[in-house]
């Protein structure tokens, strides 16, 4: 003889919230949240200047005992960039900024760096900053170029 035990079992606060219709649709957030992001925009843009502005102004460093730091601020300046203009769509500044970082990373410690590429990065963060959203072939030829230096500095 087996014995069988039921009892009932109470339905949860929240398990009835989540059953019951409300709230928005999924489509509706998202339109909303990128309202409220497009909002922020303009600023996001402002920061974005601004930090092509320090990065532009980093005085090459005076000695190899002074590279790693110079080449942290760059870095930290460079990924500011993508922080603000990635939730923009803003790929074209971010692969740039991708670019750099790639380059500051890759560079040795111990070698003199070439601060050139730093002033050519902050002049073409700029140009795509100042370039049409419609012009994709200009923006992407800068990107090019910039990838050029890249393979150069640090090869493949």
């Amino acid at each position: 003889m087996t014995t069988v035990i039921t009892h009932n079992r109470r339905r949860s606060r929240l398990s009835s919230l989540i059953d019951q219709p409300g709230g928005i649709s999924t489509g509706i957030a998202l339109k909303q949240a990128a309202q409220n992001l497009s909002s922020l925009e303009e600023q996001s843009l402002k920061l974005v200047e601004q930090t092509i502005q320090q990065l532009a102004a980093l005085p090459a460093p005076d000695g190899i005992e002074n590279l790693e730091g110079a080449l942290n601020k760059a870095y930290a300046l460079s990924a500011g960039i993508i922080d603000a203009a990635g939730p923009f769509a803003r790929e074209d500044l971010c692969m740039a900024a991708t670019n750099l970082c790639d380059l500051l990373d890759g560079s040795p410690s111990d070698q003199p760096f070439d601060w050139r590429i730093i002033t050519v990065h902050a002049q073409s963060f700029r140009l795509l900053l100042a370039l049409p959203l419609e012009d994709k072939a200009t923006r992407q030829q800068v990107l090019d170029s910039l990838k050029d230096v890249l393979k150069s500095k640090l090869g493949s």
